[in-house]
Parts: C-alpha cells; structure tokens; sequence
C-alpha cells in the first residue's frame, strides 16, 4: 500500500478542516420563491460573496416547517432563521402587533421599512421576541393590502357587513368593526377557501395576489381601501447567531441593507405592472368614495388602537411608548 507523504497528509486535513468551517444555515419560509422573500435570496448571494461560499442560506420553502410554526422552529433550534407574519399568533409577538393596527399612516414601503426598524430596535419588542431565542434581523414590508372579491362589488361599508374575508390580525379587526367576518387562513390556503366559498374577499399585497393566484378568481379588486398592512420579520436564533465568527457577523449585518434595497426593486416591477394585469384579466378597479374611506377609518382606526392600547398595557407592553415611536418614525421619515 502506497504510503502517503507527511505534507500530503497535512493538506488534506487542512482541506477537511476548512470544509468543516463553513456555515450554513437552515432558513424555513413558505410558498414559493417571489418579491416577498427576494430579500433572502439576495442575502444569500451576498454571504456567499462575501465569505467565498463559506457562509451561505439553506433555504427551504414549507419544506422545514408550517409558516405558523416558524417562530416556534426558532425557539429550538430547528433551523437557523425564519420568516413569519405577526397576525399569524399575536400572543407569541403581542408587541409586533402595533405594526398591524388598522391605519397607522405608512404610505410608502420605505416608510414600512422605517418604522418596522424602529420598532424592533425598541427593548420591550427585542425582550418579546427573545422568549423565542429569536432576534429580529430585517423586515419584509409590504403595501397597503387591497381586496380582492367575487360577486357583488363590496364599494361601501354597508356592503362590507357580513362580508366573508381572509384577513389576519389587525386587518381582521379592521373589518369586523364595519360588520365584515374575517377569517385568518393561510396565505397558502388562501386560493382554496376563495375557491370553495369559504370566503368572499381577500385581503393580500399586490405581491401575494400573484403568488397564491386568488387575483385569478377575482372579478373586482379595491384600489385605494388601504385598510393597513401585515408585518412580517425575518428573524434568526440567537444562539445560531452569537456563534457565528466575527466575520460572519459583519457579512451578515453589513448585507441587510443592500438586501432590503433590492426587494424594493423587486417591488418596485410589482407595482409597474399590476393594473396592466387586472385589464388582462378583466378584473374591475374600484374606488371607494372619500366618504366610505372616512366612515371605514371612524369604525376602525381609533377604537382599534384604543382596544390595543389597552390589552398590552395589561400583559406589560409599553403599548403608547410603541404607538409614539411608530407616529415620531413617520414624522421624521417625512
């Protein structure tokens, strides 16, 4: 048997021990890949770039977890980094909730941005989350929603009682104040429930209409309700987190903002071509009068905050503090 030289020897164990060092961690979201996840993708790219292929994203689409189970993925172990929406367990994230109350004023998505940045910086959100060992990375901001629906055109807030919607968290609120039942199916399931009648309308970004095709059964879409939006973190496991070296570190934190500037791109092609899509489609735009507008934020806006206000007061959540840092963001965004 030929024997091997000493620095023969020495290489390949150099080599083993090279391999052994790189990192890669498990990321579990849902769906499919599109703008809603573009930020991950990107991020993996610039890992990869970064750290010449020895730190990069694993990233598994349902194939890890249910996207309601996400968090308590992270909480484990089970993987190293997740995505998840707020409205999905309010009481797992109470304090993320503030960004789903029902028109808070973000109009654009770098204003989404801004004030999700801000709140997950803020102590009592970081002290939330961690009962999951879990640390808010990034967001993944989204527009307004609108609604798509079936049958009649749901243009007032009369016609809005005893609607059938698919809404989650505070949207749901939002639309059980003007008589609607909302119902917080999955964004997966979202397609069928429209299919069988299990709801009439539902409440997406422009982004998720696409992906989960219920704008393929729609007959009208709303196009200035602006009801709020979902909120949706990318977070990491903390110990995952704290183990990386110090160069990972900085590869990860130095990529985010680049990787959020390029899903607002992404987004940005999303926009351009949605009403060109509704008319291919046939799907009727409507507009709602500024008096339906008023009487849908009379119902909804401010006893929504006043009723959140209150039930996170009582679980120990600075909840004023949270709606004060949220409006202070947006002024000085302006």
């Amino acid at each position: 048997m030929k024997m091997l030289s000493k620095a023969t020897v020495a290489a390949l164990a150099f080599g083993f021990a090279t391999q052994a060092a790189a990192t890669e961690w498990n990321v579990s979201v849902w769906g499919k890949p599109r703008v809603f996840t573009s930020h991950i993708e990107k991020l993996n790219e610039l890992l990869q770039e970064k750290t010449g292929g020895e730190f990069k994203l694993a990233i598994s689409y349902g194939g890890l977890s249910s996207n309601k189970e996400n968090l308590d993925g992270i909480s484990i172990g089970a993987f190293e980094m997740a995505q998840f929406c707020a409205g999905y367990h309010e009481d797992k994230n109470p304090s993320l909730t503030v960004l789903e109350l029902p028109f808070i004023g973000v109009n654009t998505l770098e204003e989404e941005v801004a004030v999700s940045n801000a709140v997950y910086a803020h102590p009592a959100v970081a002290k939330d989350l961690a009962r999951w060992n879990a640390k808010l990375l990034m967001p993944s901001p989204m527009p307004q929603y609108n609604i798509v629906g079936t049958g009649e055109v749901r243009d007032t807030v009369e016609k809005m009682n005893g609607m059938r919607v698919r809404a989650t968290g505070g949207l749901g609120e939002a639309f059980r104040a003007v008589g609607a039942v909302p119902t917080s199916v999955t964004a997966t399931e979202a397609y069928n429930a429209m299919e069988s009648g299990v709801v009439d309308t539902v409440a997406f970004a422009q982004h998720a209409h696409f992906a989960y095709r219920t704008i393929d059964q729609a007959d009208w879409w709303t196009g200035n309700l602006n009801p709020g939006t979902v909120n949706c973190p990318v977070v990491v496991n903390m110990d995952a987190y704290d183990a990386l070296s110090d160069d990972e570190r900085a590869a990860l934190d130095g990529s985010i903002d680049e990787a959020m500037a390029h899903y607002l791109a992404e987004y940005g092609e999303i926009f351009a071509k949605w009403d060109q899509v509704l008319a291919e489609k046939g799907v009727q735009k409507v507009m709602l009068s500024d008096e339906e507008l008023a009487k849908f934020r009379e119902a909804a806006a401010g006893p929504a905050r006043a009723a959140w206000v209150e039930k996170m007061s009582a679980q120990g959540i600075p909840a004023q503090e949270l709606i004060d840092l949220v409006d202070s963001t947006l002024a000085g965004t302006r």
